[in-house]
């Protein structure tokens, strides 16, 4: 495993970077096995402590493994990685180590141990799941807690955004279905009409 180079994110700034709703790359690792795949459905659901929504279908390897080890990772990837994103999400962890056959360099989670992906993504963030049966059964969607989070700081600074020309490979996508995606950039500041 490779230093990392991005910088600690305040957990109170955590919901902030999936708040946009960016396509994410969901990591988990348990007994020697990894993997990883795409996910475009994710959301803050809370401040403190910081908790996320993601929905990962039950029949999936992913949730196999965060079952298993309780724990995932939640990689937010930019417009770099959109061949990455498209490719993990189109073939099975059970039949390829996606890790090993994409040559993903990975960072260990300091808290967690999970697998974390920074070539080509912004931000990163360390999850505890929380078991919720129903819901997950029902709907597919999975709670957790983030215990850890860090972003690169070319497009991350002082809890927010900083998209802009000289980041562009680092702006976050969003998937449009069939393999179609749109990328984040284009910041408007809202002002108060009160």
């Amino acid at each position: 495993m490779k230093p990392t180079v991005f910088q600690p994110v305040l957990l109170q700034h955590a919901n902030r970077l999936i708040n946009h709703g960016p396509t994410v790359l969901v990591t988990s690792a348990h007994n020697g096995k990894q993997n990883v795949m795409a996910a475009a459905w994710s959301m803050p659901v809370e401040f403190d402590p910081p908790r996320i929504a993601i929905v990962i279908d039950k029949t999936t390897y992913t949730r196999e493994l965060i079952e298993s080890s309780g724990v995932f990772g939640i990689c937010i990837p930019g417009v770099a990685a959109v061949d990455l994103t498209y490719s993990v999400g189109r073939i099975s962890g059970r039949e390829h180590n996606k890790i090993s056959a994409l040559q993903m360099p990975v960072v260990a989670g300091e808290t967690t141990g999970v697998p974390l992906l920074e070539e080509g993504c912004s931000a990163w963030m360390e999850c505890r799941h929380i078991p919720e049966k129903h819901t997950e059964n029902a709907y597919d969607t999975c709670f957790a807690e983030v215990v850890s989070a860090a972003a690169h700081p070319a497009v991350f600074v002082s809890g927010r955004w900083q998209f802009n020309e000289a980041n562009k490979p680092l702006h976050t996508i969003h998937h449009l279905g069939g393999g179609v995606f749109s990328s984040s950039g284009n910041i408007v500041q809202g002002k108060s009409l009160l």
